[in-house]
């Protein structure tokens, strides 16, 4: 389904993709992760108010709860290694790839694109991900938002993975799922096309994406 104009393959030299809901469907683990750990510390928080901060690195996630909760968690470092050891866990044990995700990349190779992946995830979860999906020879970069000063909505991690795929950020073309994530995008002056995540109901202001599709084979096949 579209509700924009279509965009066309002659108009990006680069595709870059966010990782969680997009590659996997990763968003219910987090959310599971993220509340099997929380509610070590005293954590009434639900699947459903972690929608808040999709989209965000893991450290903002915690430090924004931290504040919001009144925890007074002292070392929020722990919690996140915590909380990544969970998901990790979680994704060895049923790593499930989104609809269409290895046909767009094929598809984006063999029509010569350059290709990255821009998430706020860490590097291990970049790592696990792509090897439990068997995509990493996929990707001619990949990069972590945790090496940047901030995260999204913060366009930072969107240019880095330009600028090191070489090519120009008003040619590439971003694949997100979530509104901190379209806005880094839009931020970073790359069209967007917005693929929203399943499990929760998308935001609102996702209608500012350039783009909009169900699944990565529509996005193909309006392409192709």
């Amino acid at each position: 389904m579209t509700t924009k104009p279509t965009p066309k393959l002659t108009d990006f030299k680069a595709v870059i993709y966010d990782m969680d809901g997009v590659l996997i469907d990763s968003e219910p683990l987090w959310k599971i992760a993220m509340e099997t750990v929380f509610g070590k510390y005293g954590s009434t928080l639900s699947k459903q108010d972690f929608q808040k901060t999709v989209g965000l690195r893991i450290d903002e996630v915690i430090h924004f709860w931290n504040l919001q909760e009144g925890w007074n968690l002292e070392n929020e470092q722990v919690v996140a290694q915590e909380i990544i050891a969970a998901l990790i866990s979680l994704i060895k044990a049923d790593p499930n790839e989104l609809k269409g995700v290895s046909a767009s990349l094929h598809f984006f190779r063999q029509n010569g694109f350059k290709i990255g992946l821009a998430t706020s995830s860490s590097e291990l979860l970049i790592q696990t991900v792509l090897d439990a999906l068997n995509l990493k020879h996929l990707f001619d970069f990949t990069y972590s938002a945790e090496h940047e000063p901030f995260g999204k909505p913060h366009p930072g991690v969107y240019l880095k993975v330009a600028q090191e795929l070489g090519v120009k950020a008003t040619q590439c073309l971003v694949i997100e799922d979530s509104w901190n994530g379209v806005l880094a995008g839009l931020a970073a002056r790359m069209k967007v096309c917005c693929i929203p995540e399943k499990t929760h109901l998308p935001h609102p202001n996702l209608v500012v994406a350039d783009y909009h599709f169900e699944d990565l084979d529509a996005l193909v096949q309006a392409l192709a």
